[in-house]
């Protein structure tokens, strides 16, 4: 392995975001570095990150290129995405070998925080989703995973 190659794989870039617009950038970006897994917390599949055209086509990217590519989506406000018909959900059911969405059990409500991670790497957290700032890292497998691991108790229960 060259030793750029070695950076890359112990180093990441963390990062302050604020505003809608960089917090789909960065998600993108998220995507873009999956290798196999996407896990997803949100409370209603925010139409401004999630149904943006520049997500959905990195997600169609990564699940078309990717033979064991996953998708877990946890919803905590199940209600408000169902109502609306959300692309990603449609894109979902054509390619549900790939993507699974779940609401969270009514008694893990009610969640504030969202996040995505990559591959148990890759992070963007947000500790209130309303307020549109979060934080993403590369590169922070501790991190990543202790989320991951309380997302896939959620998922469990839900």
């Amino acid at each position: 392995m060259s030793q750029a190659n070695e950076v890359t794989k112990t180093q990441g870039a963390r990062e302050i975001l604020t505003g809608t617009a960089e917090l789909r950038s960065a998600t993108v970006d998220i995507v873009a570095r999956a290798r196999r897994t996407l896990a997803i917390l949100t409370p209603n599949l925010e139409p401004e990150i999630y149904e943006h055209v520049q997500f959905l086509d990195a997600v169609k990217r990564f699940v078309l290129a990717k033979t064991f590519a996953r998708i877990r989506v946890l919803i905590s406000q199940p209600e408000r995405t169902m109502k609306s018909g959300n692309q990603f959900v449609q894109m979902g059911q054509r390619l549900n070998t790939y993507i699974e969405f779940r609401s969270v059990a009514a008694d893990r409500r009610p969640l504030q925080q969202a996040y995505c991670i990559a591959d148990a790497d890759a992070i963007i957290y947000r500790a209130d989703y309303v307020s549109g700032e979060g934080v993403v890292d590369t590169y922070a497998p501790e991190i990543a995973r202790l989320y991951l691991s309380r997302f896939d108790e959620i998922w469990q229960a839900s």
